[in-house]
């Protein structure tokens, strides 16, 4: 099983301690990176991340002034902000700038864990979602819509065969062959037969 890695930047060492200790005790596949501040997350968080767990008062840049900056730098890890100061206008003016969600450090353990676990699920469903969209445009683009027959059609013009030889051999008419050839030729979007046969076997449609 994957780990996920969270970075916790928090100045009160007693804090991250018991945070890292509840959310490791609550799932062995998380590993959780400490900093107390966002100079030193910059410097030593790795190159990849999938939450961040960040408190608002710091010291040298604030979490509310930095958010923007964690979010340059690790743009697929959600940021939940953990703050002492629960009002409802520093909740909101954290989400304004980029939080996806707020935990107050007076909730009790099991809700803290809980978001979590909720905020981990949901980016690695998103994460999840765009490799399958990405893999969709990916394949519609190297697997151009093409008939069974058409794809025949194809893999005997990389052959090299005649329209009049293809006719024989799909036992079709000539001049069948010859408007499945044009769907060939204007789906793969190129203007001759050596084209079309260089373009199948750089998009991996025949061998």
């Amino acid at each position: 099983m994957s780990t996920s890695k969270i970075l916790l930047i928090d100045d009160h060492s007693l804090f991250r301690t018991g945070l890292r200790v509840l959310i490791c005790n609550g799932s062995q596949d998380i590993g959780v990176v400490e900093a107390a501040s966002l100079e030193e997350a910059m410097r030593i968080a790795p190159a990849e991340l999938h939450l961040i767990l960040l408190d608002i008062k710091l010291q040298g840049l604030n979490g509310l002034e930095g958010i923007a900056l964690l979010k340059r730098r690790w743009p697929r890890a959600p940021v939940i902000v953990l703050s002492a100061d629960d009002a409802p206008d520093t909740a909101q003016r954290a989400r304004e700038r980029g939080a996806h969600s707020f935990i107050s450090k007076s909730e009790v353990a099991e809700n803290i864990f809980a978001e979590i676990r909720r905020v981990l699920r949901t980016a690695e469903e998103d994460v999840a979602t765009l490799v399958h969209t990405q893999e969709k445009v990916r394949t519609n683009y190297t697997k151009p819509l093409l008939t069974p027959r058409q794809y025949e059609v194809l893999d005997l013009v990389c052959q090299g065969l005649s329209n009049k030889m293809i006719a024989r051999r799909l036992d079709l008419s000539e001049n069948t062959v010859r408007c499945h050839v044009q769907v060939v030729l204007t789906t793969l979007q190129v203007s001759n037969r050596s084209e079309a046969a260089f373009a199948a076997r750089r998009k991996g449609l025949v061998n």
